[in-house]
């Protein structure tokens, strides 16, 4: 049985076009569970009412509380919810007919060469349509100028590629989720670096959903190599430099959690990059360097450039732990 995790906030206007693309998936072994986190719209309405048509299809549920965002309503879900397989829905996009199919034939390929018990995650590309579903990128993955096969530990603490609407992951991944961390960016993230430190990470190039933009969004695509997202970065180089050092935050924290699971290696460069925010501008690059946790594409490595030009220390609200004194 494949279980589909929806988080849901006031999404009244899209929702339901989404609970139908996947009610039309070719696979049908699912069972779609929504958490609505006590929307002010008729998002729960809309549900209630899928979850009486298609019982067994369908379950839907309402927080008591608002849980403070979509990672911790996710986060929530995928610590409840145990299966052989999972799969995370956001509650705006369009699920392409064959994304199940495609997605859980390339998982199963996955635990055929290493094993079920091998944690195992899938993530596909991303087809960029606006509002009203009208095209914008035929590829999240070059529209945003990514290198999907980077799916070590290494590149993916910098950044996550591996869009939450967009996985599958198994069983052995989904025990290794007990408890919320201290500190993620964003619950797919903290995902992906689980399949990356302890497992294995397959990718579908083709797209598999309509990542729909609009005023709404929490995380939108950005054209990376368009003159427009340089011109952004140089005025916006507080924001950039907030969300670099909250990776560095991040990895702290994975680091804390999983230290008595992580190789040697992988504790030596997760320290090493947590404790950037601290380091003088120097010393920064030569931890980059010497443990090759590079952001993606030469746009993003020229931003951090800028960046360590611009201040002897990354600034953050959320300090390292690992910072120098």
């Amino acid at each position: 049985m494949i279980s589909i995790l929806m988080a849901a906030y006031n999404c009244e206007k899209y929702i339901a076009e989404q609970i139908e693309s996947i009610l039309a998936q070719t696979e049908k072994n699912i069972k779609l569970y929504i958490y609505d986190d006590k929307s002010t719209d008729s998002t729960f309405q809309i549900i209630t009412a899928y979850a009486n048509k298609h019982p067994d299809k369908i379950e839907a549920s309402q927080n008591k509380e608002n849980t403070g965002g979509a990672k911790h309503n996710f986060m929530k879900m995928m610590i409840s919810h145990k299966d052989d397989y999972i799969m995370l829905s956001d509650h705006d996009d369009i699920w392409l007919p064959e994304k199940i199919q495609k997605s859980l034939e390339k998982i199963k390929e996955i635990e055929q060469e290493y094993g079920t018990q091998t944690p195992a995650l899938v993530h596909t590309n991303l087809k960029v349509v606006d509002e009203d579903l009208r095209e914008i990128s035929p590829s999240y993955e070059g529209m945003t100028n990514r290198d999907y096969e980077k799916k070590a530990l290494k590149n993916m603490i910098t950044m996550n590629n591996a869009a939450g609407c967009t996985t599958i992951y198994n069983r052995a991944l989904a025990d290794l989720i007990t408890t919320e961390p201290e500190y993620m960016v964003i619950h797919d993230w903290w995902l992906a670096l689980m399949a990356a430190a302890f497992g294995k990470i397959s990718v579908i190039h083709e797209p598999t959903i309509l990542y729909r933009q609009h005023g709404g969004n929490d995380i939108g695509a950005k054209k990376v190599l368009s003159p427009g997202y340089i011109r952004y970065c140089l005025t916006h180089l507080d924001e950039i430099s907030k969300k670099i050092a909250d990776s560095y935050k991040q990895a702290g924290s994975f680091l804390k959690q999983f230290n008595e699971t992580l190789t040697e290696d992988q504790r030596e460069m997760l320290k090493a990059y947590a404790s950037i925010p601290g380091l003088p501008r120097i010393r920064r690059m030569a931890t980059i360097v010497k443990h090759k946790t590079y952001l993606h594409g030469l746009s993003r490595k020229a931003v951090l450039f800028m960046l360590f030009l611009k201040e002897k220390r990354i600034t953050s609200s959320i300090p390292s732990p690992f910072s120098d004194p």
